[in-house]
């Protein structure tokens, strides 16, 4: 399984994904699952991928060969003119690399193959851009109604995403919340895992702002892990009680 969120704030995009991919409990291994690609003032790509793996590096594969071999026809990262035309040309090649596989292996092929992405980028000239890609190709894109998405093991790290999002919080708080909705999905879910890719994108840098890989050993992590619980804790024994003679 995995986890990954993108979010979107006033001042940019800050993206966060585990490394964990597993056929079983005993076949666990760590591969990348959040990609970026730059053109130093004029645009910044990235992609966050979960579902199948042989699905998702075909993918990320095809697209980082064509920005080694760049061409005026299937460029789309480089040289799409607006974030919406590369989200579509990135569906469309999730789209075909899904049906190639399941057209290859039959019946036993299908549903098998399935993959979701999240785009975030910016494009010089224009606002950064947040995407939802499902298998079939099509895509959502988010707005301040709905400032963030997930994909994969979405449930654990939801409420606190809901709870704790302002628009105009700052890149730090944004990292901060992040960390605690991936700590309370790795203490629920055995199949989402350490290390994690933090990627933050300033609107107009067109590079990355700070990307970072959290090890379980990371000293700020796993002290946002021990502080959240104990402030629960705390939270908890600071409601009223209940009273079995409905007493207060």
């Amino acid at each position: 399984m995995t986890y990954c969120v993108g979010m979107v704030l006033e001042q940019g995009l800050v993206l966060m994904s585990d490394t964990r991919t597993n056929s079983g409990v005993d076949n666990i291994s760590t591969f990348r699952k959040l990609f970026h690609w730059t053109v130093p003032g004029e645009r910044m790509i990235a992609v966050m991928t979960a579902g199948n793996l042989a699905t998702t590096q075909a993918v990320i594969s095809q697209l980082d060969e064509r920005t080694k071999a760049p061409s005026e026809r299937d460029n789309a990262l480089l040289k799409g003119p607006t974030m919406f035309q590369v989200v579509t040309e990135i569906g469309r090649l999730l789209r075909a690399t899904i049906e190639d596989a399941q057209r290859t292996n039959g019946d036993s092929g299908k549903g098998r193959f399935t993959a979701t992405m999240i785009v975030a980028g910016q494009i010089a000239g224009m606002q950064p851009r947040l995407f939802m890609i499902y298998p079939e190709g099509n895509f959502i894109e988010a707005s301040w109604d709905t400032p963030f998405f997930q994909i994969g093991e979405t449930k654990y790290g939801r409420p606190i995403l809901i709870r704790g999002y302002e628009p105009d919080m700052s890149f730090e708080d944004a990292v901060k919340l992040l960390m605690v909705s991936f700590d309370s999905t790795l203490k629920a879910n055995l199949s989402v895992g350490l290390p994690l890719d933090l990627l933050v994108i300033g609107k107009d840098d067109f590079a990355p702002t700070h990307e970072y890989r959290i090890s379980a050993d990371d000293p700020y992590f796993t002290a946002i892990s021990s502080g959240w619980g104990d402030e629960l804790r705390t939270a908890f024994q600071s409601l009223p009680s209940y009273s079995f003679d409905g007493k207060s």
